[in-house]
Parts: structure tokens; C-alpha cells; sequence
């Protein structure tokens, strides 16, 4: 994946919420002038929350942030997908998963008003819908609709797309002119049933191109399936985890990469 260091920033236009636990704010500002997320729909940003009681050197530079002050006042940092970018209006969308106080990102989507100013690096991003498939698989759970919502814009009319998406109940399903089958926890266990309903899913015929992201553990069974019994071959799947229950985003990052390395290797060799 190609991601681009130089640090930018956004100052927030407008919050909304758009479902119980997500809320959508848009940034704007000068800061933004030369930003470009290229042709993927899964591009995303290190959005860099400040501590509390920190003094940062202006103007804000992530890389001095780090030479002059100890890890432990560095901003903390969270990846989140760009929901869309409007170049013309200069204004960046951003879809936050919120659960109540938890968290770093969420509460500071929960109490962003206009003026506030948020740094990000990037974008990075590695996915987008291949044209040339017959059809298109995307799955995910809140954390990754946002990524699946940008792919289902960017697809060509009438292309074949089976999306299944994964969230608390039906009060959580968000608008969308797109067949979507919302599959709801409804108190159950995370990616239990979402996984259930892909199993159950009668595959179109032809070659599939698959986009399938969220809780890590989900991820590891949707790939294990994918990959030995319906033998995708690995260059038509983006599949990866955004998170892991039980850790932050920190923590899964300092370990992801050593997961997925030994899933993959369990599953090349069941293939």
C-alpha cells in the first residue's frame, strides 16, 4: 500500500449523526489545499488526537512532535477511512463509530464542533472495485461501511455487488440506494451471524472480487472460507482486519501485522 507522509489538517464545517453509534463529520480549510485520495475506495488517514495538557509546536508537525517530546505525550493515533472527498468544495468526509466515552476518536466526533481543527497524515488506501469482475462481494461490520459505502458509489451502473454489513440492530441500518443485507448481532456475538449469512450466500457465477474488512476474528473466519472452500484466489480478495476485540487500535497495530501472517500461513496451507 502507498501512503503519503506529509501531514495536512482539517478544520471542522459540519457534524451530523447518523445512526445511533456513528456520526459524520465533514472538515474543510486550507489546510486540506493539495490533498488527493487517487483511485482507491478504501484510501484512509491517520487522524492525530492531541493529550490532554500538551503543549504541541505550531505550526502542528507530526515529525518534530516526535524528535523533541517522549512517546507518551505523542498524539494518539487512530485510522479512519475517508467516507468522501470533495475536491472541488475542498471538504473531507468522515464517518466515526462512536460507543459512548470509550475511546479516543468517538468522543471527540461526539463533541467536535465547527472551527475545530484536527492533523492527519496520509491518504493511504490499496482497494478498489476491478471493473473487469463479474461480480463483487463486500462485507464488513460499522467500521467498515464506510470503506464498502465509498465502493458502491465507484461502481459502474449495473455491476453485480452482494453486500452484507453488520450492526447492533435495524435502528443502525443507514440509508443508502444500494441492496444491502443488513445483519443484525441483535446481542449475539460480533461477526457470528455476518459470517452465518456469507456462508449461506448462493455465489453468481463468474470471477468474484472480494472486499471483506472489520473485527480480526471475523475476518479470520471469512478468510479461511473464502480462501480453502470457495478457493478465491488471493489477488481477487482485499480482505483484512480494521481491529480485534480487546484491543485498541495501538495495541492491534504492534501485532497485527505477526497475526496475519501466521492466519495466512494456517490457511495457504489448508488451501
Amino acid at each position: 500500500m502507498a501512503e503519503r507522509s506529509r501531514g495536512k489538517s482539517g478544520r471542522v464545517l459540519r457534524t451530523e449523526r447518523i445512526a445511533p453509534e456513528m456520526i459524520r463529520v465533514v472538515l474543510g480549510g486550507e489546510g486540506l489545499a493539495g490533498f488527493a485520495v487517487g483511485p482507491f475506495t478504501d484510501s484512509y488517514v491517520k487522524l492525530q488526537f492531541p493529550q490532554e495538557d500538551v503543549a504541541y509546536p505550531e505550526p502542528f508537525d507530526l515529525a518534530v512532535v516526535r524528535e523533541t517530546l517522549p512517546r507518551e505525550q505523542w498524539p494518539r493515533t487512530r485510522t479512519y477511512t475517508v467516507r468522501r472527498w470533495d475536491a472541488d468544495a475542498r471538504e473531507l468526509t468522515i464517518d466515526f463509530v462512536t460507543h459512548g466515552d470509550s475511546g479516543v476518536a468517538g468522543p471527540w466526533a461526539a463533541k467536535a464542533q465547527p472551527g475545530d481543527v484536527l492533523h492527519f497524515a496520509g491518504p493511504g488506501g490499496g482497494y478498489a472495485p476491478d471493473v473487469t469482475a463479474d461480480w463483487h462481494l463486500m462485507v464488513g461490520d460499522e467500521s467498515a461501511w464506510p470503506a464498502i459505502a465509498a465502493a458502491l458509489d465507484a461502481l459502474p451502473a449495473g455491476a453485480v455487488a452482494k453486500v452484507f454489513a453488520e450492526v447492533d440492530g435495524p435502528e443502525d441500518e443507514q440509508d443508502t440506494p444500494f441492496d444491502v443485507v443488513w445483519v443484525h448481532r441483535a446481542g449475539g456475538p460480533r461477526g457470528e451471524a455476518l459470517v452465518a449469512a456469507v456462508r449461506a450466500l448462493h455465489f453468481p457465477p463468474g470471477r468474484v472480487h472480494a472486499f471483506v474488512h472489520g473485527e480480526a476474528g471475523m475476518v479470520k473466519d471469512l478468510r479461511g472460507y473464502l480462501r480453502v472452500e470457495r478457493a478465491v484466489p488471493r489477488e481477487q480478495l482485499s480482505i483484512s482486519g480494521y481491529w480485534r476485540l480487546g484491543k485498541d487500535e495501538d495495541g492491534w497495530q504492534s501485532t497485527k501485522q505477526d497475526w496475519n501472517r501466521q492466519v495466512e500461513q494456517e490457511q495457504e496451507h489448508q488451501a
